[in-house]
C-alpha cells in the first residue's frame, strides 16, 4: 500500500501549450509539462521522423515522449537502461543526446529492429549491397512472356522456393512468397555485410504483402484470397499477390530514414540483448526510460508472427510478460504486478542511488502503484497524458502515465 507521503504525490494534468522537448531542462518543473499533443503540435511526420518508421511496431511511445525526459532527468556520457526495448524508441533518442544506453528485450525480433536502427553504417556499401540483392530478386522472380530470367545460384529457383512452413504458404501468394524467399536465401548466401538490415527490409515487405485486407495489417484472422470492400480506401481491393514492389519501396525508403539518422546521430553508445530483463546480469546504470509492455492486451511475438516464420527466429512468448493469451483475469493481472515488479527490482541493484526510473504506461486497472511498492522505490510524481490516436483505424482515445520513480539513497 502506498505510504501517506506517497498519497499526496500530485497527479499533474495542464491545459497550457503542449510542452515540446526543446522547452525543457533539468531544472523545468513537473507541474509545467504538458504532453497532450494533438496533431498540429506535433504532425505525424516528426513523430515516425527517421529510423523511427522503420519497421511498423503496435505499441510503441512517441520519441517526443523519450526526449523530454531524457533532457530533464539525464546528461551527455551517462548510461541509460530500456529493459522492455520493442523498437528501440528509447535508444534512438538516447544516442541523438548523446547518452549512452543499453536494451533488453524477450523478443529476438525486438532486438534485430533495434540493432539496425541504431547501428553505425558505411553508406557506400550499405548502397551497394541493398540495390545489389534487390537487383538479383528482380532478374531471378521477374516474369516476361516467355519464362522466368534466371541468376546464376548454385540451386534452381525451385529449390529456393520450397519450403514446409504452413503459415508462409497460408499467407502469402505464391509470386509473393517466391520473391520473399529469394531474397532471403540471398542475404544467406551472397556474403552480404548488413545482413540484418536486409531482414528487416523483408519483414517489413512481407508484413504488407500477406493475404490480408489492406486495413487490417495488425492482427489479421484469416488470410484474404478473393477481392473486398477496403475502409481504408473506400474501394474494392484485392489481395497482394506480389513482394517485389513492397521491398523496392522499402528499400528506397529504409535509405533514406537510415542517412536521416545518420546526420544527427553521436558517438554515444549503444548495445541492445536478447535476453529476459527478470534474470539478466546489469551493469552500473545512471537511470531508466521504459514502457513495459500492456497486461492482456499485445501478443508481442504475434504482431510479427510473419518474421518469426520466415527469419526462423526463436519464438519465446511464453516468457512475455502479460501476455495477451493469459486474458485480464485478476490471476493475470497479479502475476504481471509481480513480474514487472521483478524487473524493476532486479534493476534497482544496478541503478545509482538517487537514480530515476521513468516509466511510462497505460495504467486503466490501476496496476501500478503496487508495482512500485513491491520494486521498493520511492514515487517522485505522476504525469497524465492525453493520447489521441490519429492513425490508422485504432481511432480511440486513451491516457497514459508516465511515472516518476526514484531508487532510495543508502
Amino acid at each position: 500500500m502506498l505510504t501517506n507521503e506517497e498519497k499526496k504525490v500530485k497527479v499533474y494534468s495542464k491545459t497550457k501549450r503542449p510542452t515540446l522537448p526543446t522547452d525543457v531542462d533539468p531544472q523545468t518543473p513537473l507541474d509545467s509539462l504538458n504532453l497532450n499533443w494533438r496533431e498540429e503540435n506535433l504532425p505525424e511526420k516528426e513523430r515516425t521522423k527517421h529510423v523511427h518508421r522503420l519497421h511498423p511496431y503496435l505499441g510503441k511511445f512517441i520519441p517526443q515522449l523519450v526526449e523530454i525526459f531524457l533532457r530533464k532527468y539525464f546528461k551527455p556520457g551517462q548510461i541509460i537502461l530500456d529493459p522492455f526495448c520493442g523498437s528501440g524508441t528509447t535508444l534512438v533518442q538516447a544516442n541523438e543526446l548523446g547518452i549512452n544506453s543499453i536494451g533488453f528485450d524477450i523478443s529476438e525480433f525486438n532486438v534485430l529492429l533495434s540493432r539496425v536502427k541504431t547501428a553505425k553504417y558505411n553508406f557506400d556499401l550499405v548502397y551497394k549491397e541493398v540495390l545489389d540483392i534487390l537487383e538479383k530478386v528482380r532478374s531471378a522472380t521477374k516474369k516476361d512472356e516467355r519464362q522466368l530470367k534466371f541468376i546464376e545460384f548454385e540451386t534452381s529457383l525451385i529449390q529456393i522456393n520450397k519450403t514446409d512452413n504452413e503459415y508462409l504458404t497460408k499467407w502469402f501468394a505464391p509470386q509473393a512468397l517466391s520473391e520473399l524467399l529469394t531474397y532471403l536465401y540471398l542475404i544467406e548466401t551472397e556474403g552480404y555485410t548488413y545482413k540484418d538490415l536486409l531482414k528487416i527490409i523483408l519483414s517489413r515487405s512481407a508484413r504488407s504483402c500477406r493475404l490480408t485486407t489492406h486495413f487490417d495489417l495488425d492482427f489479421p484472422k484469416r488470410p484474404q484470397t478473393d477481392s473486398y470492400w477496403c475502409y481504408k480506401h473506400s474501394r474494392t481491393c484485392k489481395p497482394i499477390t506480389e513482394a517485389y514492389k513492397f521491398l523496392r519501396r522499402y528499400s528506397i525508403d529504409t535509405l533514406q530514414r537510415l542517412e536521416e539518422f545518420a546526420d544527427i546521430r553521436t558517438d554515444a553508445k549503444v548495445d541492445v540483448y536478447h535476453v529476459d530483463s527478470r534474470k539478466v546480469n546489469i551493469p552500473p546504470i545512471d537511470g531508466v526510460i521504459t514502457s513495459p509492455p500492456y497486461v492482456g492486451l499485445i501478443d508481442y511475438h504475434e504482431q510479427h508472427a510473419y518474421s518469426f516464420h520466415l527469419l526462423g527466429l526463436k519464438d519465446e512468448r511464453e516468457s512475455e510478460i502479460g501476455a495477451a493469451a493469459n486474458g485480464l483475469s485478476l490471476k493475470a493481472k497479479e502475476e504481471y504486478q509481480r513480474n514487472i515488479a521483478k524487473v524493476f527490482k532486479h534493476i534497482t541493484r544496478s541503478l545509482r542511488d538517487g537514480g530515476y526510473l521513468v516509466v511510462i504506461a497505460s495504467d486503466k486497472t490501476n496496476l501500478y502503484d503496487k508495482i512500485a511498492e513491491l520494486a521498493g522505490v520511492k514515487i517522485e510524481g505522476i504525469v497524465k497524458r492525453h493520447v489521441n490516436r490519429r492513425t490508422g483505424r485504432r481511432s480511440n482515445q486513451f491516457y497514459e502515465s508516465v511515472f516518476i520513480w526514484r531508487k532510495n539513497k543508502n
